[in-house]
């Protein structure tokens, strides 16, 4: 899968923090603090990933969490 610097920065992100399956899930604000972007653009890179099928979004009552489906 092709990703652009800015998608692989958010996967790697979401790697070290152990978000891969679906027990594990992270917030948009938890992938932002640890690849230290603005909120903005990390909520857009995750949509893009999303429907690139590289993660999953799972919603929830407060935030929408996320995990990597194809490693």
């Amino acid at each position: 899968m092709d990703l652009n610097p800015v998608e692989q920065l958010v996967m790697n992100a979401m790697k070290e923090l152990g978000a891969t399956k679906e027990t594990s899930i992270k917030t948009a604000d938890d992938i932002m603090k640890k690849c230290n972007r603005p909120k903005g653009m990390v909520n857009n890179v995750l949509t893009e990933l999303v429907q690139k099928g590289a993660i999953k979004r799972v919603a929830r009552e407060k935030a929408s969490g996320y995990y990597i489906i194809s490693p």
